[in-house]
């Protein structure tokens, strides 16, 4: 099979498996989390492997910015590390294989050829720290919450692809603290009720729940360090370019609640639509023009695209009434 054969069917398939995020023809923030089943924590798609290849380019180029942790996460990271190589190699056996001798781990990684042989519990036999080397081998962002004290804090993370928002500025902080610059969800009270639905989360049942923003072109690191190389392109829109440029972007979160540490695992898959494939779908562009339009202008500008909302609203409305 050709690579661009191989292409043609992964953009032929993007639409029918793109995790739409809009139930109604309104948004407001809400705690809008359900039952993750079956609770699986990693999704592998056609873009494994070039996702996985551009996470480890940011990490071995930005290393400050896309791995940090504290040191008194090590057993949650091994934990972590544990639970995921069990699940890919149950859940994918074609592509990850999980041998144990005691001790002893092998892990193989059929996708990219790779095989690691270390000893569980043990970082010096490992190339990089629990976290960050089993978030190589996943699309997935991997933020690791320790909870204590009441509260929840971000104690360690690889953040490859970030939707506007800094690992390194964010490490330490508690829940309400990395949430205040959201508008409404954190004035409103809501932020303090679903830390508490947070908190109260067990073991063995995991949670999941979609985000949205909007992306200008196929970039999946939006980090603001990064900001001056793709904040820009957004300004550089007209109505001949802004479905093929524009993209809904999902975050597919998913919560687990570790059983031995009593952190949280939050892994956060993103997954991109071009405007011009969305419209193709009436349902979704009819939806989507209709939230967009509903939008309270201070979400929009925190999801950063107030500037072209206008055009994002002209775009939908032209293909929505030249279908009907």
């Amino acid at each position: 099979m050709t690579d661009a054969f191989k292409v043609k069917i992964k953009d032929r398939s993007l639409l029918e498996r793109f995790p739409f995020p809009f139930q109604g023809d309104s948004y407001r923030y809400s705690n809008n989390s359900r039952a993750l089943v079956p609770p699986v924590c990693i999704d592998v798609t056609p873009e494994y492997r070039e996702e996985v290849l551009e996470k480890r380019r940011l990490l071995e180029q930005y290393p400050e910015r896309t791995f940090r942790s504290f040191p008194h996460t090590l057993a949650a990271q091994w934990e972590i590390a544990g639970m995921l190589m069990h699940e890919m190699s149950h859940v994918y056996p074609r592509y990850f294989r999980l041998e144990k001798e005691g001790r002893l781990w092998t892990f193989q990684n059929k996708l990219i050829h790779e095989e690691h042989k270390f000893i569980f519990g043990e970082s010096s036999t490992l190339p990089y720290e629990p976290l960050d080397f089993i978030g190589r081998h996943v699309q997935e962002d991997l933020i690791y919450l320790q909870q204590r004290d009441g509260d929840l804090y971000m104690d360690a993370g690889q953040l490859c692809f970030p939707a506007n928002w800094s690992l390194a500025f964010d490490l330490g902080m508690t829940y309400l603290q990395f949430h205040s610059p959201v508008p409404i969800y954190s004035e409103s009270g809501l932020a303090q009720k679903v830390l508490g639905f947070l908190l109260r989360m067990e073991a063995g049942k995991p949670w999941t729940r979609l985000n949205w923003t909007i992306n200008v072109g196929d970039r999946l690191d939006t980090s603001p360090e990064e900001f001056g190389d793709w904040g820009k392109n957004k300004y550089l829109l007209h109505l001949g370019n802004v479905g093929q440029e524009v993209r809904l972007r999902t975050e597919d979160q998913r919560l687990f609640r570790l059983s031995g540490n009593n952190g949280i695992l939050f892994s956060i898959h993103t997954h991109l639509l071009p405007l011009e494939m969305l419209v193709q779908n009436q349902v979704w562009a009819e939806r989507f023009y209709k939230v967009l339009e509903d939008l309270p202008d201070p979400l929009a500008e925190y999801k950063g695209f107030i500037s072209f909302k206008p055009l994002l609203l002209e775009y939908l409305q032209d293909h929505i009434g030249a279908r009907k």
